[in-house]
């Protein structure tokens, strides 16, 4: 069985009486087959669905990969530059008022400050 074609944060699945229906592959928790496969979902939902296991597995990891690949896809002209961390291109230190320079600080820029420290 071939998959729909699909657009949007869903998969679509089949149930058992050939109705169609779309699920959040993010609130999938497991998939079982015994013998029918069942998909459960995070609240606690169940779907008993027409797919095998592997074309479950397989269209979650088409999902995921759309995803990873509209997001590589993407330009920094396409959406707003957002920026977490504070150095050489963020804007505000290029509007700051200027200190006397030191020799050192026109060879190296000063290292990104990340927003939340980095240690566990």
């Amino acid at each position: 069985m071939s998959p729909a074609p699909r657009k949007g944060p869903m998969i679509a699945v089949t149930r058992l009486n050939g109705s169609r229906f779309a699920v959040n592959p993010d609130l999938v928790e497991r998939v079982q087959e015994n013998p029918d496969t069942t998909l459960v979902m995070v609240g606690g939902a169940t779907y008993v669905v027409r797919e095998s296991l592997p074309e479950i597995i397989a269209l979650i990891a088409d999902f995921r990969a759309l995803v990873i690949a509209a997001a590589q896809s993407l330009t920094v002209g396409e959406v707003p530059q957002l920026s977490v961390l504070r150095g050489e291109n963020d804007p505000r230190s290029a509007t700051a008022p200027a200190s006397s320079p030191s020799p050192t600080a026109a060879t190296s820029p000063t290292p990104p400050t990340p927003l939340r420290p980095t240690e566990h």
